[in-house]
């Protein structure tokens, strides 16, 4: 635990196509070796084969609401107890459940089998978006595990 006072919170940029702070976020945890470039051509690529997708709809509402969709809202954490650890549920931070759910939704894109990232990236968010996808997937695995572990939310601190 760090002893020293607490971290300050960076303040991100918004990016430069669409201005929104989301998006440049998106683009940093997706970036690999400081290729910020690579990144944004990755996800502005990835947000015009949504905008082709959902026909009408404007792309960075699907991507908002895929992160919306994708967001745990409990998560458990580990807490000793007496020589036994438990799994104990607790509710997440909006500002670490947004960044799970970035992770989570990139994570499912890389693991998915079409070509280019591009191409990855936008069926995933576009999967997301519909309420189906590896990325919801895994929130609704964290919310499961949550709910059976609820007999030890006594123990939360």
């Amino acid at each position: 635990m760090a002893r020293r006072r607490r971290a300050e919170k960076r303040h991100v940029l918004p990016d430069p196509k669409f201005g929104e702070i989301l998006v440049s976020k998106f683009m940093s945890v997706l970036m690999y070796d400081g290729k910020k470039s690579v990144a944004e051509q990755t996800l502005y690529g990835a947000l015009e084969k949504i905008q082709r997708l959902a026909k009408g709809a404007n792309a960075l509402e699907v991507f908002k609401q895929a992160l919306d969709k994708v967001r745990p809202h409990l998560e458990v954490r580990s807490r000793r107890v007496g020589g036994a650890t438990y799994q104990v549920p607790v509710e997440v931070r909006p500002d670490r459940g947004v960044a799970l759910a970035m992770r989570w939704i990139i994570d499912a894109a890389r693991a998915r089998s079409e070509h280019t990232m591009m191409d990855r990236l936008a069926g995933e968010i576009y999967a997301a978006s519909n309420d189906n996808g590896a990325a919801v997937k895994k929130r609704e695995d964290t919310h499961r595990m949550a709910e059976a572990n609820r007999a030890f939310s006594h123990f939360r601190w």
